[in-house]
């Protein structure tokens, strides 16, 4: 008797303290007591309610103790429990916490991002508590309602309304469709809203708040609701997949077309029967919503959309749905790789490649690299699938770490498009007068719309024109609080920075030397539309970029393409994004060399996968498909390997100069940035970090190379002065100890100044 009383007495020692992450942007956990009353009851991975220097919050316990720390003269108690259960599964409870380590990110601020919204009765509990007055509550994650208004017409009898001719015109448009975007109706008349809201009072029309990627039912691609027959490649995949046990990864190299979301399709069907889940992650939920569509016609309502758009009780009732596993599928962008899927079984990372799957600020992580963690500690199988895989995922293949599935063949009779390339250089401008717009591209133009069919330009350029230039001085307008030039935009009539929404009307005179007017310098997606429009006036041509993506909406403008309501579509890499227009047969690369030479060593690798991806979108349907790449440098190897649908051609060589260089995946690499609103505050600190880890890297003998510091090539961005430096070395053990003296560092203080250290970066402006 005695030895079971102190057993349990011994066990009720170790609840005695509790070590708590809470979400404020400190790297370290928070010691706190364990009442009495919750000693029986709580446990890792609870939240909880307690107080911090004055403020309350919500922390989460990721561990418990029998002792405080050494040194601790007083702790906090614990005020209350707001779970009954642990937030997370064990698995992503795990891999959370070895995320925020790898990535040197404050722990709380990493298990927040993945919690639900607070108990309304356990923040009441608190409130009759005392410990929260009534006009207090604690600070839970709140997302920003971003929806989009659809508009459907009632059956309301209009014949004995006095309506006038913009009422009657809107109510002539709706009755096309059964449900529209509010925003379509500009093409109707100049302001919708009010004359929607006048005809909603009337009982003419419903409105509904829907999600930005929201698609009508009746609007759904209703050519993917049976099941295709699989051609070798892709049974030959599938086969692989069902007969892996996880945990267990794989490339699953397709080109476009070659019918890689039915080889998801299908086995994610197979991991559902089995009672297990599926996590799908997409680079951006609104530049995929054939992909949605498909998952929506497959599986019906079981499945889960997981983005940042969501309304917090939206949020709320996908989290436990897919925690409780009355949901068993997931589609999300990067975030939704925090779903807390029920006896998760794959992981799926559709276009692999893509740079939207890294986040640049706050907690920097890789969604692509975390999904294959993820994926082992769930002991479930990882798909990284893309035509144009990263050149690290390619690596991984090769070598063996990953196995590769090859679809080389599309799913269609069709091949890939053939490929011309005109040289700039050489070639005379077409009856645009444009030059980047050549004869060769203005006549293959004429000859898809000779045939009825359709076309894609590609330009990577929103705006009216890059820049605008004084003649007679050089001046370029610059923004006042960032080092970049201002983009003209609406014709060229204001001027925007694109990095800090700076906004100003074009000067009618420049302001250095009082000369007018100032010309636009480059070509935008905006001038370019206006050109050809005006150079086919019987063509419909339309937009897809950041701007029209805000006003009419991605699915609207796919839409108009997949209803031949536009001839020629004009767009930025949205227009790149696994789209599938079966009417497209033509696409041009208006300037295939435009992102060869930025100070970024991905630099071929992204203009190959642009160029790739976009030619892809040519030929689909049961047509064949041409491509053109303008370029003022044809025998530019990233240019010809694209042209050829070239992939190992183009790992090769790139693979071989990384490794001469010394970059990945030869090597490992951290980004060290730094920022201050004072240039010489910035250069002090960075170079204060810089001592620090030569200091570590002579005194360790570590085989890492600092590289810098030196300004940032985007030198200053919303008025703040910005430097870098890159640490490299194959070792990344080595590596990881320099940066953790960097962290260490910076953890003591450099107020006034910013630091964030990237891990992996993939942003090198």
């Amino acid at each position: 008797m005695l030895e079971v009383s102190s057993r349990e007495s011994a066990q009720k020692k170790v609840l005695e303290y509790a070590e708590v992450a809470l979400p404020i942007p400190l790297r370290n956990v928070f010691t706190y007591r364990v009442p009495p009353e919750l000693v029986a009851s709580l446990n890792t991975g609870m939240r909880i309610a307690v107080s911090f220097h004055g403020r309350k919050l919500a922390g989460i316990v990721v561990g418990l103790r029998a002792d405080p720390p050494p040194g601790i003269k007083r702790v906090v108690t614990i005020a209350g429990l707001l779970d009954s259960e642990p937030v997370f599964p064990d698995e992503l409870f795990s891999f959370m916490c070895d995320a925020a380590r790898y990535y040197y990110h404050p722990l709380g601020e990493v298990l927040r991002a993945g919690c639900p919204a607070l108990p309304r009765d356990a923040l009441n509990r608190l409130q009759a508590s005392g410990f929260l007055s009534k006009a207090e509550t604690i600070p839970g994650r709140r997302v920003s309602k971003r929806t989009v208004r659809w508009v459907r017409r009632t059956t309301q009898p209009i014949e004995k309304l006095k309506l006038g001719n913009r009422q009657r015109g809107v109510l002539e448009a709706l009755a096309l469709d059964r449900e529209v975007r509010e925003s379509t109706l500009r093409t109707v008349v100049p302001d919708p809203r009010s004359v929607v809201r006048r005809l909603a009072k009337l009982g003419l029309v419903q409105v509904f708040e829907r999600d930005p990627w929201f698609v009508p039912v009746d609007q759904l691609q209703g050519d993917v609701v049976s099941a295709p027959a699989l051609n070798p490649a892709q049974s030959h995949a599938l086969e692989r997949l069902m007969s892996a046990e996880g945990p267990k990864s794989f490339l699953l190299h397709g080109v476009t077309g070659s019918g890689k979301t039915e080889v998801y399709l299908r086995f994610i069907h197979t991991i559902v029967e089995q009672g297990r889940g599926a996590l799908v992650l997409v680079p951006e939920i609104a530049l995929t919503p054939q992909l949605v569509s498909r998952f929506r016609h497959r599986f019906g309502d079981r499945i889960a959309v997981v983005h940042s758009a969501l309304t917090e009780s939206e949020r709320d009732q996908a989290w436990r749905s897919l925690r409780s596993g009355s949901v068993r599928i997931a589609i999300g962008v990067r975030s939704a790789l925090f779903a807390p899927i029920h006896n998760l079984g794959v992981i799926i990372v559709d276009e692999e490649h893509d740079p939207s799957f890294k986040q640049d600020d706050g907690f920097r992580y890789h969604a692509r690299d975390m999904a294959l963690l993820r994926a082992k500690r769930a002991q479930a199988v990882c798909i990284l699938g893309s035509a144009t895989p990263s050149i690290e995922t390619y690596e991984l293949a090769r070598s063996g770490r990953i196995e590769l599935l090859e679809m080389p063949d599309r799913a269609t009779d069709h091949a890939l498009p053939s490929v011309e390339i005109v040289d700039l250089r050489r070639h005379r401008a077409g009856p645009t007068g444009h030059r980047l717009l050549s004869g060769r591209l203005h006549q293959r133009l004429s000859e898809c719309l000779a045939a009825k069919e359709q076309a894609i330009l590609f330009l990577n350029r929103r705006g009216f024109a890059p820049s605008v230039l004084c003649e007679e001085c050089g001046h370029v307008p610059g923004c006042p609080a960032c080092s970049v030039a201002l983009t003209a935009h609406q014709g060229g009539s204001r001027l925007v920075c694109h990095y800090c929404d700076h906004t100003t009307r074009l000067p009618r005179r420049c302001s250095q030397c009082g000369a007018a007017p100032l010309n636009p310098l480059g070509l935008g997606t905006e001038q370019l539309a206006e050109g050809l429009a005006r150079a086919f006036p019987d063509a419909r041509v339309g937009r897809l970029d950041r701007d029209t993506a805000v006003s009419e909406g991605v699915e609207q403008v796919l839409q108009r393409m997949r209803s031949r309501e536009l001839d020629i579509l004009v767009g930025t890499q949205m227009v790149t994004k696994g789209h599938d227009l079966p009417g497209v047969t033509l696409v041009g690369v208006v300037q295939a060399d435009q992102g060869i030479h930025f100070p970024d060593f991905r630099a071929s690798e992204r203009t190959f996968q642009q160029l790739a991806q976009v030619a892809g979108r040519a030929g689909r349907g049961t047509l064949s498909g041409r491509v053109v790449f303008q370029t003022f440098q044809p025998e530019h190897f990233a240019v010809r390997a694209a042209a050829l649908h070239d992939y190992l051609g183009f790992f090769q060589r790139e693979v071989e100069m990384r490794r001469e260089l010394g970059y990945p995946p030869s090597s490992r690499l951290a980004a060290v940035w730094v920022d201050a609103g004072a240039e010489d505050v910035a250069r002090r600190v960075i170079e204060k970090l810089a001592r620090v880890a030569r200091r570590h890297t002579q005194t360790s003998g570590a085989g890492v190379q600092l590289l810098g510091p030196a300004a940032a090539p985007i030198a200053r961005v919303r008025g703040r002065y910005r430097f870098r430096m890159l640490l490299r070395s194959p070792s990344r053990q080595e590596l990881r100890a320099v940066v953790h003296s960097i962290v260490h560092a910076i953890d003591g203080g450099i107020s006034p100044a910013r630091a964030v250290v990237d891990i992996d970066p993939v942003s090198m402006l």
